[in-house]
């Protein structure tokens, strides 16, 4: 009992953060959800792809299910699932995502959570495992990446939240004025301390 609890209480932020990551790209110009936000070069749909090669190879591999999608070989592993190409499309990214989705959630579906698993990747003594920590680490993954989306839109354009319907207009006042009293706090205490 305890473990379908577990599993379908896991599973579903997982749907949640997939969903919420995947919102983050909602409106966005092509050069928005693709250029470089970071000094490392992070970006809106370069997160989807890797959240996307991320699920495909924890879910499938792991468990010698195998993701229906094409993906280089992990000890290939180059860092390309973290930005886009600019011959691979928005729409592209976000089906393979999407099949990704119907990949994983069938292993999740059809496996119990102690499954074992094994993670080539992983140092000894790491790499076997089960699905109850699998999802654990991907349900960290996604909700990590989604985390940073949320930082990247929010400086693109002002959105922030999770869900679109939870999303409230932007008072540019308001913030101004909460973000100059935390400045205000941050000089202070610096003074302080200097």
């Amino acid at each position: 009992m305890i473990d379908e609890f577990a599993k379908d209480n896991l599973h579903g932020r997982l749907r949640r953060d997939r969903k919420a990551l995947l919102w983050k790209l909602d409106g966005l110009s092509e050069y928005d959800a693709r250029r470089p936000l970071t000094a490392t070069g992070t970006n809106l749909l370069g997160l989807v792809k890797h959240v996307a090669t991320v699920e495909a190879r924890y879910f499938g591999e792991v468990f010698d299910r195998p993701s229906p999608e094409p993906l280089p070989r992990w000890q290939d592993y180059n860092g390309s699932d973290l930005w886009a190409t600019e011959d691979e499309t928005r729409e592209q990214i976000i089906g393979f995502y999407r099949r990704t989705w119907e990949h994983s959630d069938a292993t999740i579906n059809e496996l119990p959570l102690d499954a074992p698993g094994h993670v080539p990747w992983w140092p000894e003594p790491y790499p076997n495992t089960n699905l109850f920590a699998i999802m654990v680490h991907v349900l960290g993954e996604s909700n990590r990446h989604a985390g940073h989306a949320d930082i990247l839109r929010e400086g693109l354009d002002g959105r922030t939240g999770v869900r679109a319907e939870n999303e409230e207009q932007i008072d540019e006042q308001a913030r101004t004025a909460h973000c100059a009293k935390i400045e205000q706090a941050a000089r202070t205490a610096a003074s302080i301390k200097a």
